[in-house]
């Protein structure tokens, strides 16, 4: 995504924070839709890397975040 659209026009993005981190400082990240993507970045970060799913990457990532495929906590 950084190669299509220039840094400053990431900033300039709808970004949103899950109401669920509302107060909350470690573990979250903003998303953002554009030209039919979703953008996501690390709130801690926002000049950092910025990944870009499909809609259908996104709705798939979403559903293995949900089963728990990621969770590394014993």
């Amino acid at each position: 995504m950084a190669e299509n659209q220039p840094e400053r026009d990431l900033a300039r993005l709808g970004w949103r924070k899950s109401s669920r981190s509302q107060g909350t400082t470690d573990n979250c990240v903003e998303v953002a839709f554009v030209s039919g993507l979703v953008a996501v970045r690390d709130s801690k970060d926002p000049g950092g890397a910025t990944l870009a799913f499909s809609p259908g990457g996104w709705t798939a990532f979403l559903g293995r975040v949900k089963t728990g495929d990621f969770d590394t906590r014993p």
